[in-house]
């Protein structure tokens, strides 16, 4: 499956979108790497990206939140918090020798509850810092 920032995906803010841009061609990168059996090869790169990633972009829209006082703000940091931790546990779980079929499907299903919150959470971010 592969990840594309349709309109149901975009918030409306220039920044945002364009980091969740950024999200969906690493991991379509990834992807397609397993498509090819090359999975183990494109790991590691996907792995940084996404741990820089989300600190980056959760830091980004945290400020954006904070600057616009979104009034969800504490529950939306909430979720980056436990989403991040969840990831590096995913992260440290995968094994030297590179990540097994599950431990790609793992991170598959993580990046894809990330996916949802952009569809629900993250688009709200967008309708209230459009609105002001």
């Amino acid at each position: 499956m592969r990840y594309e920032l349709t309109k149901e995906l975009e918030t409306g803010n220039a920044i945002i979108d364009r980091e969740h841009k950024e999200l969906f061609r690493a991991v379509n990168a990834l992807m397609d790497a397993c498509s090819k059996g090359q999975g183990r090869a494109a790991i590691e790169p996907t792995i940084k990206f996404l741990l820089d990633y989300v600190n980056k972009h959760f830091s980004h829209e945290e400020e954006l939140q904070q600057k616009n006082k979104y009034p969800n703000i504490i529950a939306h940091k909430q979720f980056h918090v436990t989403y991040t931790r969840k990831l590096r546990d995913i992260v440290n779980a995968i094994p030297a020798a590179g990540p097994t079929v599950s431990d790609l499907s793992t991170l598959n299903q993580h990046i894809a509850v990330l996916v949802t919150h952009i569809r629900t959470e993250d688009k709200k971010v967008g309708a209230f810092l459009n609105g002001k």
